[in-house]
């Protein structure tokens, strides 16, 4: 038996396995082959094309050898079998087994597999961002536009900041690269043209903090968030192997400029302050403050001034699903944005000892293959809850159960207190996945694969198995599906206006991060890497924020509104089965909008929305008059008395909250009036389309909008019956779709009740 053994380093490590493995001159030669077949030569003893390529691949291992003498590592391995594109299989094979694979009956060609070039970050491949057509080249991939930071700082020697391709500063740029502690201008450049700190808020506080002196990022928080926002093209990264490619930011010709601040509001809010005033096109502020009304919240009154200036402001939901009124940045006159998942899974290869094997989740940072270990599978040890008892199993895989009532992330932490050589976890746990790490030699096996594994170790005399870390698999499903971690609505500050606007990709994206910096572990070894795998609504926003940069650079002349407006009516509802989208949450029930908003952001079809609803600053104070606040408090948040409330009004929001508690739960009708500006090509008409749920009763007037010319405005009226309502709340859609069917412009309807 062979088992993985610890060296000091990942380089150690490795060159000792290449040469300590007696396997390695065999395997050297194998690589992934795609074969095609005669589909007329199947054998009549076989009941599927499928079973007759298994057969085939079964046959190589042995061909011509004894069955003891072929080590596991130059085994053929079946991949995938094909019956549509072509007829045949691909499979990883020597250039012996290929040879003796010509031999056989049936045997058409065959040749080796290219390499796809993986987008790193993935997530602008799931955005289905390309450079052919669409919001990338309509915007010129955000050339021009200056996406403002107000985050941890920066690390600016990260490649994902050279300017190669860059355009020069505008003129119209008032900002400066401020010099502090390992710090000074000439780390600036085309691609990051500002960085500042404040930090005087924090200093008052206390006085041992020493962070906050420079522009320098010290937490990598900030260099991750603005590398996904606008990071240049970097090839040939990943993260310890993983999502290995080319990584670039959502608007990659985009600059960017960073206002590093503490936590502390007066640091958070000069920082809002310098940014627009240095004329930021887009602020992204991946943070924000729990609890606190908008005349007091500091995010929320800087962001009222950035909108007067035509600044959109997009902030994160907040971390603290699934609970909800759990969000913050719930105002309206901000983007505020949840986090989702992506089709992408960091995995690594189980093969047992029949040669069956099957994919799991996987992020331990090794480049390695633990070869034929023999596998242990007890009741005794199978709720991996104590070292003593697992210390029996030294120098073998344990298989640990989630099912015994022992959490995944306690299980990881009690092997990795032990001598075994790794463990196979059997778990449902989709959460620890979207936020975890795996510092053991390890692989997660969702139960609907988990047969596969018993049913051998049951019929096994001396089972064993082989795992290959760092393998990453795209086009997993569903996805989207919302985080569980990712804040609910309502806004427990604001919640007359349905929150969050949309739903991003936030969970495993890939990045930039601090070069000095700790990013992974085995045992008691650190490793960095100039790129991390981070999870949290902190990611999710710079997605909507880059998109947001996009537009704002096709569309220069739109309203913060709409540009949000265009970005939530053409959201999508659907995840990659055509199903709609699911909350990982609520256990994949389906996701309401006070969990991903209108949609998953849609970038394409955000550049063409046919109809915005825009909004004002005078409309915002409206609502504020309308929701009882008062002069005061409306003058703390617009920053000025001039002001006043022209017509207490509903806002002319893209979406359709009704929100009741026991102070006014006895109003069962609400009446909602919108206007629609037609930002199409021209005339075009539009009829309206319901669809709602859980005794909601909807009806909307006139039910059709006949626009003459681009820029006309059109309104109407919705109406909404809650009296029959169950539960707490219930949802639904509205949509305006013109005849043609080229435009569907939809909004979330939402009605939620306290009792």
């Amino acid at each position: 038996m062979r088992a993985l053994e610890i060296a000091s380093s990942p380089l150690l490590f490795f060159v000792w396995f290449l040469f300590a493995s007696p396997e390695f001159t065999v395997a050297a030669d194998r690589k992934t082959y795609i074969v095609h077949m005669d589909k007329s030569m199947m054998p009549k003893a076989f009941a599927t094309h499928g079973h007759w390529y298994s057969s085939v691949i079964n046959s190589l291992r042995t061909y011509g050898l004894p069955r003891s003498s072929v080590a596991p590592m130059s085994r053929p391995s079946l991949l995938y079998t094909y019956d549509n594109a072509i007829h045949g299989f691909s499979a990883v094979l020597s250039l012996q087994q290929l040879h003796n694979l010509k031999n056989m009956k049936g045997y058409v060609s065959s040749y080796p597999e290219k390499l796809g070039k993986f987008d790193t970050t993935h997530t602008i491949e799931f955005l289905s961002l390309n450079p052919n057509s669409g919001l990338w080249p309509a915007s010129q991939f955000g050339k021009g536009v200056i996406v403002g930071m107000i985050d941890s700082g920066v690390w600016p020697e990260s490649q994902s900041y050279n300017d190669n391709g860059m355009p020069e500063i505008p003129a119209r740029w008032k900002g400066t690269c401020q010099t502090g502690p390992d710090f000074n201008s000439s780390l600036c450049n085309r691609k990051l043209i500002g960085a500042q700190f404040f930090s005087k808020g924090a200093k008052a506080a206390s006085n041992s903090i020493d962070d906050y002196n420079s522009p320098r990022d010290e937490e990598g928080h900030g260099t991750h968030t603005s590398t996904t926002v606008a990071g240049n093209y970097v090839e040939n990264v990943s993260f310890f192997g993983y999502a290995s490619g080319t990584a670039r930011g959502v608007a990659p010709r985009a600059m960017l400029a960073m206002y590093k601040v503490s936590g502390y509001s007066s640091d958070i809010l000069a920082g809002m302050d310098q940014a627009i005033a240095d004329g930021v096109d887009v602020i992204s502020i991946s943070m924000g403050i729990d609890g606190v009304p908008p005349y007091e919240d500091p995010v929320a009154i800087a962001a009222f001034a950035a909108m007067e200036k035509g600044v959109l402001v997009s902030a994160s939901a907040g971390n603290e699903g699934p609970s909800f009124m759990t969000l913050h940045n719930g105002i309206p006159w901000m983007l505020t944005t949840a986090a989702g998942t992506i089709d992408r899974q960091f995995s690594a290869i189980l093969t047992l000892g029949n040669g069956n094997y099957v994919y799991g989740w996987s992020l331990f940072p090794l480049n390695a293959w633990m070869v034929d270990l023999p596998i242990v599978y007890n009741e005794t040890l199978s709720p991996c809850n104590s070292s003593e008892l697992l210390s029996k199993a030294t120098g073998q895989l344990v298989v640990c159960q989630t099912d015994t009532g022992r959490s995944l992330a306690s299980q990881i932490h009690t092997i990795s207190q032990t001598q075994v050589a790794g463990a196979i976890f059997l778990s449902n746990d989709t959460t620890y996945a979207e936020i975890g790490d795996l510092p053991i030699p390890g692989v997660v096996l969702n139960f609907a694969d988990a047969p596969l594994l018993i049913n051998y170790l049951k019929s096994a005399k001396d089972p064993s198995a082989s795992i290959k870390f760092q393998q990453t698999l795209l086009g997993t499903n569903p996805a989207p599906a919302v985080a569980f971690y990712s804040s609910r609505g309502p806004s427990p500050t604001y919640p007359s206006i349905l929150k969050p606007d949309v739903l991003a990709p936030g969970s495993k994206v890939l990045a930039a991060w601090m070069g000095n910096a700790a990013t992974a572990r085995y045992g008691n070894l650190y490793l960095s890497s100039d790129y991390n795998v981070v999870s949290g609504t902190s990611m999710a926003c710079p997605h909507s924020s880059g998109v947001a940069a996009l537009l704002k650079g096709a569309h220069p002349d739109w309203s913060p509104a709409a540009i949000r407006s265009a970005m939530m009516t053409t959201a999508n509802l659907l995840d990659n089965t055509l199903s709609p989208i699911k909350d990982n949450g609520l256990y994949l029930e389906q996701a309401s909008p006070l969990a991903m908003g209108a949609g998953h952001i849609d970038p394409n079809k955000a550049l063409d929305p046919g109809l915005v609803y825009d909004v004002g600053a005078q409309d915002y104070v409206n609502h504020l008059c309308l929701m009882n606040y008062t002069s005061k408090q409306i003058a703390a948040i617009t920053r000025s008395s001039n002001y006043s409330c022209t017509s207490p009004a509903d806002l002319n929001y893209p979406s359709f909250m009704i929100f009741s508690d026991k102070a006014n739960s006895s109003s069962t009708s609400i009446e909602f009036k919108r206007t629609v500006t037609n930002v199409g090509d021209g005339a075009a008409t539009y009829k309206v389309m319901w669809t709602v749920s859980n005794g909601l009763s909807v009806k909307v007037t006139p039910d059709t909008l006949v626009f003459h010319d681009k820029n006309e405005k059109l309104s109407f009226t919705v109406s909404v019956e809650t009296d029959k309502m169950k539960g707490q709340f219930s949802y639904g859609t509205l949509v305006w779709e013109d005849d043609g069917a080229k435009h569907s412009v939809r909004s979330p309807i939402l009605a939620y009740k306290i009792y």
